[in-house]
């Protein structure tokens, strides 16, 4: 098995496009990386990169020791798994997993062995004689990690393998291929626009943005310390609130004020959000005080029950409930709070309906505050 090394890794296209810049990265022996981002955010080019299905413009590429910028793929012992599969419509399931091995020479018996041994892993034992057209979305996928498992490779590069399957399968590959993970003990780097299966799957995410990684952590502290507010609002789903907030000094204390008051008409409203000091501590905060910043809270940090709000010192919001949402085991309420947008993630048993107008209650211990202009977190 190995480990891989990105060191100051760049892809430039002619004309002067930049794919990937900077990207450096250690991959650390059976560790399960999961490459995160929008589309065109360079992630799959930095994938082939490592395939070695597109050159490198500038950096060095180690897997384990060996620097294999210009080796072959065919010699870099590793194995990639398509998002279409790309699997051979005219070989039977036995055929389309043991080709790779053939090409290598590998004795009969080897052969054999392997790819029983990999359908048996996958689940297809019964399947080894039938040819692609006859499978489901979910089979073939299992025939295209198949073919890759028998290669017994150091690295498993996976681009957005799921894609192309329903919701539902897509769930259930997710838990398989963690398992498979487990059971293989082998380096996984796997490429998503989909941050369910990031944070579901992963030891370590790198999230990208145009080319340069944003932040690369755990799934839980990505999504608990985002570095910026590119992080905070793509991890989590429904994604982060974000409000343009005054910082304030009153009485000693720094609060955030937002809203709209017009003292003629007595119409709209201005909001003091109250910071504990636990939050305020260690931060540049105060260093902003006059300034504008953007306030970050997620959705089920909005809470609508009384037990919350009788209790809510500060932060307790007049909204409109726009539309509800349910979803089963929890309720979307899409709010209006001051010509704001919210949305906030309670109880199933909430009594909020389109055209209320409610109290909602921002846990003010779980908030995020950012710099307007870097767009950097201040307060996590």
């Amino acid at each position: 098995m190995a480990s891989l090394s990105l060191r100051g890794i760049y892809k430039k296209y002619p004309g002067g496009v930049v794919a990937v810049s900077d990207f450096t990265l250690d991959i650390k022996d059976k560790e399960f990386i999961i490459l995160v981002g929008p589309s065109g955010c360079g992630k799959s080019t930095t994938l082939r990169m490592i395939a070695g299905l597109e050159e490198i413009t500038e950096g060095e590429l180690y897997i384990g020791d060996k620097l294999v910028n210009d080796v072959a793929p065919k010699d870099r012992d590793i194995a990639m798994v398509f998002q279409n599969y790309a699997l051979y419509p005219h070989m039977t399931v036995f055929d389309n997993m043991a080709f790779g091995l053939k090409l290598r020479k590998t004795p009969k018996d080897e052969i054999k062995k392997r790819v029983e041994e990999a359908a048996r892993i996958l689940d297809i034992s019964h399947l080894l004689d039938r040819k692609p057209k006859a499978l489901s979305g979910g089979q073939r996928q299992r025939v295209a990690l198949g073919r890759a498992i028998v290669r017994e490779p150091q690295v498993f590069l996976l681009d957005e393998p799921l894609s192309n399957l329903d919701a539902k399968l897509r769930a259930q590959m997710r838990t398989e291929l963690s398992k498979l993970h487990q059971k293989l003990g082998t380096t996984f780097v796997y490429v998503t626009h989909d941050q369910t299966e990031a944070m579901t799957m992963g030891t370590r995410i790198v999230v990208m943005k145009d080319g340069f990684i944003q932040q690369v952590d755990t799934p839980t502290k990505l999504y608990e310390y985002p570095t910026n507010i590119f992080v905070a609002g793509f991890i989590g789903s429904p994604q982060m609130n974000f409000i343009e907030t005054l910082v304030k000094e009153v009485d000693g204390k720094i609060g955030l004020e937002f809203g709209t008051e017009d003292t003629k008409t007595r119409r709209g409203k201005k909001y003091l959000i109250e910071l504990p000091e636990s939050k305020v501590k260690g931060t540049e905060i105060k260093n902003y005080i006059g300034k504008t910043v953007v306030l970050g809270v997620r959705p089920e940090n909005l809470n609508d029950e009384e037990m919350f709000l009788s209790a809510a010192t500060t932060g307790v919001l007049d909204c409109n409930v726009e539309v509800t949402e349910m979803m089963g085991a929890e309720t979307y309420l899409y709010l209006n709070c001051e010509g704001v947008a919210l949305t906030a993630r309670v109880s199933p048993r909430t009594t909020a309906r389109a055209g209320d107008v409610i109290k909602i209650g921002i846990d003010v211990n779980r908030i995020h505050v950012f710099d307007k202009d870097t767009e950097r977190v201040i307060i996590n």
